[in-house]
């Protein structure tokens, strides 16, 4: 995907269909995927037919239908996303579920993109040793892929032999922080374009030597699976892995959830949806709570906001997700969001916002 997110949520233009569908990683799952593709772009024609001319939506399909036919679904992961309008035709895939639909709006559904940016069960696992290092992008306990070049990089310099001549220690050491110096200059590459956190799989001296070096150490989490993983499995690693960014996050969002009932306690709180947009749109928004997987469909006139069912949801003026839109617009203001498991947010009806002070 060459369009990224930020310029994806920005356009505004006719016709934006947006498909999103669950896929399978494994054979035979796999195989049937495509035909669920086509039953939603088949289902967006529809859509299409009562939005624009017989001719804008045949060009559309066409463009919808040559971009499904460059989706090789043995990659597949959690899900696939399709971006198509008049300008752009472009997929992405997700390590995380969807709730498979067909949207033809004014903008593109971006929420589920945002959703995975922000979900901090995306990261990455540095299996890191002396001799030699390598990356695997995770998700949850699954292994998204494991990065290509330049990993694995090998210490082409680095001999553990001399290891034992005490006059040659130095020398090693230096090189070894050299070793992991163009490691982190490359891990930072590969985050530049996509920027999650990294766990180092490591020994203990090797993981304290990299942070030192670390250019980004704000982006290595404060644990570290302290074993020498080096030469085994990619899911093997991950599902260790996971085991501790799991008890991480769980702390992590504790505390969030402690910034919301200060502020509950402190009158910095709103859960009026209409508030919650005026305050957005004055820049008054410092964090959004929502539970994962709520959507709400919604009209808006005259700035006033209003529920609609989702029986709904595909009539025309209809926003498809209300939320997507206030955590876009909150976003462009310099605001976060948190996504809390749902019921965490049970008395706010599943969503809520932190005033800034």
């Amino acid at each position: 995907m060459n369009t990224t997110l930020k310029e994806l949520k920005d356009i505004v233009s006719e016709n934006c269909i947006t498909i999103l569908v669950n896929t399978h990683r494994t054979k035979p799952d796999y195989l049937k995927d495509g035909l669920r593709l086509k039953n939603l772009i088949k289902e967006a024609e529809g859509k299409l037919l009562t939005n624009a001319s017989k001719q804008d939506a045949a060009k559309l399909i066409d463009r919808l239908n040559s971009l499904a036919n460059k989706i090789d679904h043995s990659h597949n992961l959690e899900s696939l996303i399709l971006f198509v309008n008049k300008d752009i035709a472009e997929y992405t895939r997700l390590p995380i579920a969807v709730k498979d639909r067909a949207v033809v709006d004014l903008t593109f559904v971006t929420r589920d993109l945002v959703r995975a940016m922000h979900q901090e069960t995306s990261y990455y696992v540095l299996v890191l040793s002396q001799e030699k290092v390598r990356l695997i992008e995770a998700a949850n306990d699954k292994v998204v892929a494991e990065v290509g070049a330049p990993f694995p990089i090998l210490n082409e310099q680095f001999d553990t032999t001399e290891w034992v001549d005490l006059s040659n220690m130095s020398r090693q050491r230096n090189l070894l922080t050299e070793f992991f110096n163009q490691v982190d200059k490359d891990v930072n590459k590969i985050r530049r374009n996509n920027p999650l956190p990294v766990l180092i799989c490591s020994v203990e001296e090797n993981y304290n030597l990299y942070l030192k070096i670390a250019d980004q150490r704000n982006s290595i989490l404060d644990i570290f699976l302290n074993k020498n993983r080096i030469e085994k499995k990619d899911h093997a690693i991950v599902k260790e892995a996971w085991k501790m960014v799991q008890e991480h996050i769980i702390k992590k969002n504790n505390s969030r959830k402690v910034e919301l009932k200060k502020a509950v306690s402190a009158n910095q709180f709103l859960s009026d949806t209409n508030e919650i947009w005026r305050a957005i749109a004055q820049g008054k928004i410092q964090t959004l709570f929502i539970e994962q997987g709520l959507f709400q469909p919604a009209v808006m006139k005259d700035g006033v906001i209003t529920y609609v069912s989702d029986s709904e949801r595909n009539n025309k003026g209809v926003i498809d997700d209300i939320y997507d839109e206030m955590i876009e617009r909150n976003m462009g203001f310099g605001g976060d969001v948190v996504f809390l498991p749902k019921g965490e947010l049970k008395k706010f009806n599943g969503f809520g916002a932190i005033t800034k002070h």
